[in-house]
């Protein structure tokens, strides 16, 4: 199959790659800024190349809500399918505008579950910054990351986990 891969400009882990947890990755087809217009990018695409079998979004949170719209713009005119793959909410437990919207309009949802470190199933993502949980801060800040000598990583949480280190 023919998969047209994107991902949000502002998630520069990985550069212009997706990068998994297992360590495998791949170079994106569309690293999309906030200003792009995603569905015009991926028709000028569908031209150049052979029928696109479907677009994968890594990183949806971090879409614009315009650019939400006009994913389901493309999935409904031009009946190219798009599967977008990312965080209900950020480390506080506020929703992302770009999950909320996705939420809105998605066709289906279907949740990937998470394992908190105590076994139980993970709802939040804790914010760790030098290996201490913070919970104050900027919605967005990239996991591995490098700020001075900070460095920023992320972990699933449980709610009773996640209240255990907020509470600390």
């Amino acid at each position: 199959m023919n998969v047209l891969l994107v991902k949000p400009g502002i998630d520069t882990k990985g550069a212009d790659q997706v990068v998994s947890r297992i360590g495998t990755s791949r170079t994106v087809d569309i690293l999309a800024p906030a200003e792009l217009d995603i569905a015009k990018s991926i028709r000028q695409w569908n031209k150049d190349v052979e029928k696109i079998s479907c677009v994968l979004v890594d990183e949806s949170q971090f879409l614009a809500l315009e650019q939400i719209d006009q994913l389901l713009e493309l999935t409904v005119k031009d009946n190219i399918p798009v599967m977008a793959y990312g965080l209900r909410s950020d480390f506080q437990t506020k929703a992302f505008p770009g999950s909320l919207r996705l939420f809105e309009l998605a066709h289906t949802i279907e949740e990937l579950k998470t394992i908190c470190r105590c076994g139980k199933k993970a709802l939040f993502n804790g914010r760790k910054i030098n290996d201490m949980f913070v919970f104050e801060g900027a919605q967005v800040a990239i996991d591995g990351e490098n700020f001075g000598n900070m460095t920023i990583e992320y972990e699933s949480l449980c709610a009773n986990c996640y209240f255990k280190f907020k509470n600390a």
